[in-house]
């Protein structure tokens, strides 16, 4: 069991008495995590209205949940397509999800990946400025939009923005792109408020992503081969999906009914002991899989990435009440489980449906 099961009574989780009937704008609702919060919100009663491009083809998490959040598919870096989306939606709520979201595409296409995170979303929160219906925008960001030093302790908030690589420095870029706009056009004190949400690593079932690693690890036990692990020493911040995507929620939520001293950028992280190597994630996924499950370390030369990150969620559990409720290792155990309940043929709704009811009930009765 996790280590959270001493501060049961601490927990904050989304209220479905808050999101039920709440009109929400949600950009990115095809990809991975998109999926899970666009789910999570039907599940609260919301009115989900999705935004993003089609899932490429193949398995998507969306297809396998019954496409929540609508078919409205299109390109955010599009301002007619963006400008409907808003017109349809007429949302009190929007969560900004959309983006480029690994950073070895980023080194193949780096113009791309600018002009989906960067412009992408000016064109989000210039449409939302100018929406009579929007109260307060999330705007997802992710961990690696600071500078990063490869210190060794975890960053915060005020910490300067950066990043090397093209995914990294376009996650730095939409930090600075939001603050902005928060200076600039959301500075009214009756709203609408802008938030940002930083997150690390994310871990969970229905996650078919190519240069993720597990995903990665999935397909290649499934083949009956050793997964390729490139850098085994580096150590990264894991969580389950559902951890952000409760926080992005819990922020929301609080925003509408707080208003400006909360719009600000958050960090929602997992405790320090939860930033475990790739090669011990690695090892307890094998462990769990089973089956012959194996791995070896990936000799290829690769382009550079962090060797040391974490973030320092301290503000969101002292000001917003949110934090982790599963260890990392009670993570891997649900997402192994997701994908071996896939594979035996039950339902990915299902599977979904009940880890996010799981994920609420710890904050009664913590018990994985």
């Amino acid at each position: 069991m996790g280590k959270w099961a001493g501060k049961v009574e601490e927990l904050v989780t989304p209220s479905a008495a808050f999101w039920a009937g709440k009109r929400v704008l949600l950009t990115g609702h095809t990809g991975f995590k998109g999926s899970w919060c666009a789910l999570w919100l039907q599940h609260l009663g919301a009115k989900v209205y999705g935004l993003a491009l089609a899932p490429e083809a193949g398995m998507t998490l969306w297809d396998e949940l019954g496409r929540p959040g609508g078919e409205h598919i299109g390109d955010i870096r599009a301002p007619n397509v963006v400008a409907e989306a808003f017109k349809v939606a007429s949302p009190e709520i929007v969560i900004h999800m959309a983006a480029q979201a690994l950073v070895h595409p980023s080194y193949e296409e780096p113009a791309n990946t600018f002009d989906t995170n960067v412009m992408g979303l000016v064109r989000v929160l210039d449409e939302a400025r100018r929406c009579a219906s929007v109260r307060v925008v999330v705007n997802v960001t992710s961990d690696k939009c600071y500078e990063n030093r490869e210190q060794i302790w975890a960053y915060r908030e005020t910490e300067s923005m950066g990043g090397s690589d093209p995914y990294s420095a376009s996650k730095g870029c939409a930090e600075l792109v939001t603050a902005s706009y928060r200076r600039s056009f959301f500075k009214s004190p009756n709203g609408p408020f802008l938030a940002s949400g930083r997150a690390g690593n994310v871990i969970g079932g229905g996650d078919w992503s190519n240069d993720r690693l597990l995903p990665d690890c999935v397909r290649a036990f499934e083949r009956e081969t050793p997964v390729m692990i490139r850098n085994p020493l580096a150590t990264r911040p894991w969580q389950h999906v559902l951890e952000p995507v409760s926080g992005y929620l819990v922020l929301a939520e609080a925003l509408y009914r707080k208003g400006p001293e909360l719009a600000e950028g958050w960090n929602f992280g997992p405790s320090d002991d939860d930033a475990w190597t790739v090669g011990r994630v690695a090892n307890q996924i094998v462990n769990l899989w089973g089956e012959g499950a194996a791995w070896k370390q990936d000799e290829t030369a690769w382009a550079k990435e962090a060797m040391l990150l974490r973030v320092d969620a301290t503000k969101a559990r002292t000001r917003l009440g949110w934090q982790p409720r599963l260890h990392v290792n009670d993570a891997l155990i649900w997402t192994v489980e997701w994908y071996k309940a896939v594979r035996s043929g039950r339902p990915a709704l299902d599977i979904t449906t009940e880890q996010i009811r799981r994920y609420e009930s710890l904050s009664r009765d913590i018990s994985c």
